[in-house]
């Protein structure tokens, strides 16, 4: 399930946080930068309010935005 909340690049950064790859991982899956993937990350723990990314991620399973099933 996703919404408006994230953009498609930071739905699938977060979809695949969930699934437990790392930064580097996620960066060469989509052919950008480690720091692009960062900044992604940043920009969702910012939007949300959250601290970390790991709030971040428990906010977005808590919303339904993500799931760990995917």
């Amino acid at each position: 399930m996703r919404n408006n909340l994230l953009t498609k690049r930071e739905y699938e950064v977060f979809s695949l946080l969930v699934m437990n790859k790392s930064t580097k991982e996620i960066a060469k899956q989509f052919g950008i930068s480690d720091k692009t993937v960062r900044n992604h990350i940043s920009n969702v723990i910012q939007k949300l309010g959250v601290n970390d990314r790991a709030g971040a991620v428990i906010e977005l399973l808590r919303l339904k935005v993500i799931s760990l099933s995917e």
